[in-house]
């Protein structure tokens, strides 16, 4: 069976979503966010994220792994610091042997919400109405769930299994 883990990276707050097909519909299977802070050096923030990401793999056994794709932030040293905790969830899901699709963080948002303008609210909502949730995780945890539908949604779009997907390549 399919299954995705959706991550949404952050030195701080990396959140993570894993889902699997439900006829046409998506089913949560879990979701979550890994608190590293803010207070301890990044070396031991990435450790946390590390960590958090090989256990919720253990924990839910995913088939693939979708991330949020770089990105040009408008401070150089947040995108740095975006980079290392992408780095380090791109070596978790090699770790584990998984394939990892990227998407654009404008697409994950027009695949949700119909328009890549759309505010992380609004995405928020519209993840839970999609999997059915009575109550919103934070925004870092329905990101990576947006993440993990853009991946479903693809892979529909395609007409195949998740695991046929051609890969698309995440960029270093």
């Amino acid at each position: 069976m399919t299954r995705v883990l959706g991550i949404d990276p952050g030195t701080r707050l990396t959140g993570w979503g894993v889902i699997e097909p439900a006829g046409p519909r998506a089913r949560l299977i879990a979701t979550g966010v890994i608190r590293a802070g803010d207070s301890k050096p990044l070396e031991q923030r990435l450790k946390i994220v590390h960590d958090g990401l090989r256990d919720v793999v253990a924990e839910h056994a995913p088939t693939t792994v979708a991330v949020e794709d770089i990105f040009f932030a408008k401070y150089a040293n947040a995108a740095l610091k975006l980079g290392h905790a992408r780095g380090v969830a791109l070596f978790v899901a090699a770790d584990a042997g998984l394939e990892v699709f990227a998407y654009p963080p404008a697409l994950v948002k027009r695949s949700v919400a119909g328009r890549g303008a759309a505010d992380k609210t609004q995405v928020a909502r519209l993840v839970g109405a999609l999997l059915g949730m009575r109550e919103l995780p934070t925004v870092d945890a329905t990101d990576a769930l947006a993440i993990a539908l853009t991946h479903l949604q693809a892979v529909r779009a395609r007409g195949m299994t998740a695991a046929a997907a051609p890969k698309r390549k995440p960029r270093a």
